[in-house]
C-alpha cells in the first residue's frame, strides 16, 4: 500500500530523509530522498518533493540511506563457523547483521557426507524463521589442486546421488553450490542444481579456459522461472583458480566474458578487502563487467569481529595476523623453518568492503549495487537488496563516509551492541 493511502503514527510508522542510495541498476543517487515504512514494508521511497501528503508519522533527518546488504558467501563471524551449532551460527548470522549484512548465506565448506547433512539439517532451520537467506555448498566437488583452506581429505568427485541428498534435506534453503568444471558428471550436477533452484558457482578449480567455455556451454539450460535466464555465479573470482595468462588463460578469461556478455546469466564473487585481491583488479572487472554482474561478497569466517588469533575453519586450523586469516603455518623445508598458509577466508564486514571500493574509485551506486541488488537478484532474493516499495524495510544510516550508525531489519532497528547476544533480532 502506497504511503498516501496508509495513515501512519510514530508507533507504527518510520520515514527516514537524507542522500537515498537504492541500490537498484541505472538508478542515480537520490541526493535528497525520502523512504517510508510500515509493517516492515517500503510503502514509498524517491524524491522528497514528491513525498505525497499524509504521512503522519515523523520523518527522521539522515546523512545517508543505503539497502541492507546481502553476502552470499559468509562462513561465519564472533568465534562462530556456520555449522551445526545452531546457537553459534546465529551469533555469527547477528552480529552480521549489526554490520550491515541483513542477509546473510552461510557457506559450507569441504567435509564428509555425513557432517554436511548435520550441518544442513540444523542450518535449514535458520534459514526457515529467517536468521539466515540461505545455504551456500563450497565444495566438496571441487579441484584438489585448488583446495586452498579447504581440507584435501573433504574433496570428492561429483557424485549426483550424494547431492541430491543434501539438497532433499535441506528442503529448499540450499541456494548456491561451489564446483569444478573438471570434476565428473558436471552436467549431471548442475541439472540437479536447476531442478533444485540452487545457483551454481565455478570455483576452485584448475580448469582450463576451453573446459570452462565448454562447462557453461553445455550445462544447466534450463530455467529458474519462466523468462528468468539461468543464473551462474564464479566463487571469489581469481582466488583459487589459476591465473589469467596471455597464453594459458585459464577460467577467468572465460567467466569475465559471460559476465560481461551476460550480466543476468554470470555474476562474479569478489572479495574486495584488500588482501584478496588488488584494487587495480577491482576496477578492471567493474570496468569491463558492470555491477549488475559482480556480487561482493567477505568470505568472512570466524573471526570476522574477533581479535588476532588462533581459529578454525572446517576441519583446519586457522592463525589471523593483522587481520588476514591464514591457515597454520606449513614447514617449508628451509632454513627460516615455516611459510604462511593458504588466505583462509576474511575478516571484514561487507559495509567495510563497499567503503573500501568507493574509496578506489568505484562509483557509489555500483558499490552499493554490486553488495545489494545483485546478489539478491542472484539468488532470487526478491524482498529484499534494493530500496524499493514492497521491498523488506532493511535500511542502513550511514554518515557521509559511510561509516555506519543504525541498521533496520524489517523495519526493526538493530543494536550493534548486541553481537554477542544469540536472541539479537536478525
Amino acid at each position: 500500500m502506497r504511503a498516501d493511502r496508509m495513515p501512519l503514527d510514530a508507533d507504527g510508522g518510520l520515514a527516514l530523509r537524507g542522500r537515498l542510495v537504492t541500490g537498484l541498476p541505472g538508478q542515480e543517487v537520490i541526493d535528497d530522498g525520502t523512504v517510508v515504512v510500515a509493517d516492515g514494508t517500503i510503502v514509498w521511497c524517491g524524491p522528497t518533493a514528491d513525498l505525497p501528503a499524509g504521512v503522519d508519522v515523523e520523518i527522521q533527518q539522515v546523512p545517508v540511506i543505503l539497502p541492507g546488504l546481502v553476502d552470499v558467501h559468509c562462513h561465519g563471524a564472533v568465534g562462530h563457523s556456520f555449522s551445526a551449532d545452531a546457537a553459534g551460527a546465529r551469533l555469527a548470522a547477528g552480529h552480521h547483521a549489526a554490520q550491515g549484512s541483513t542477509s546473510v548465506l552461510a557457506s559450507l565448506v569441504s567435509a564428509p557426507s555425513h557432517v554436511l547433512l548435520e550441518q544442513i539439517a540444523v542450518l535449514r532451520d535458520l534459514v526457515q524463521d529467517g536468521t539466515l537467506a540461505g545455504l551456500h555448498l563450497e565444495g566438496p566437488f571441487i579441484a584438489k589442486s585448488m583446495c586452498g583452506a579447504q581440507d584435501p581429505a573433504a574433496i570428492i568427485d561429483g557424485d549426483p546421488a550424494l547431492l541430491k541428498q543434501w539438497l532433499e534435506v535441506g528442503q529448499g534453503t540450499v541456494r548456491s553450490l561451489t564446483l569444478a568444471p573438471e570434476t565428473p558428471h558436471f552436467a549431471e550436477l548442475v541439472q540437479l542444481c536447476r531442478e533444485y533452484r540452487v545457483v551454481p558457482s565455478v570455483g576452485h578449480t584448475d580448469a582450463t579456459a576451453a573446459r570452462t567455455r565448454e562447462a557453461l556451454a553445455g550445462s544447466g539450460q534450463g530455467n529458474r522461472g519462466p523468462g528468468d535466464a539461468a543464473p551462474w555465479s564464479a566463487t571469489h573470482l581469481f582466488n583459487r583458480m589459476p591465473p589469467l595468462g596471455h597464453r594459458s588463460p585459464g577460467p577467468i578469461a572465460v567467466l569475465l566474458q559471460a559476465a560481461r556478455e551476460s550480466p543476468e546469466r554470470m555474476v562474479l564473487e569478489l572479495v574486495a578487502d584488500g588482501i584478496h585481491l588488488d584494487q587495480e583488479i577491482v576496477r578492471m572487472v567493474f570496468d569491463l563487467v558492470g555491477a549488475r554482474s559482480i556480487a561482493l561478497v567477505t568470505d568472512a569466517m570466524a573471526a570476522a569481529g574477533m581479535p588476532d588469533g588462533p581459529y578454525t575453519l572446517g576441519s583446519l586450523e586457522v592463525v589471523v595476523r593483522d587481520r588476514v586469516a591464514r591457515l597454520a603455518s606449513v614447514k617449508s623445508g628451509a632454513e627460516d623453518g615455516e611459510e604462511p598458509g593458504a588466505i583462509a577466508g576474511a575478516t571484514s564486514h561487507l559495509l567495510e568492503n563497499v567503503r573500501r571500493c568507493v574509496e578506489w574509485g568505484i562509483p557509489l551506486a555500483d558499490a552499493v549495487g554490486a553488495a545489494s541488488s545483485t546478489p539478491a537478484r542472484l539468488m532470487g532474493l526478491d524482498r529484499v537488496g534494493a530500496i524499493a516499495e514492497g521491498r523488506r524495510a532493511d535500511l542502513l544510516i550511514t554518515t557521509k563516509e559511510l561509516e555506519l550508525t543504525q541498521v533496520y531489519r524489517a523495519g526493526r532497528p538493530l543494536s550493534q551492541e548486541r553481537n554477542d547476544r544469540a536472541d539479537s533480532p536478525v
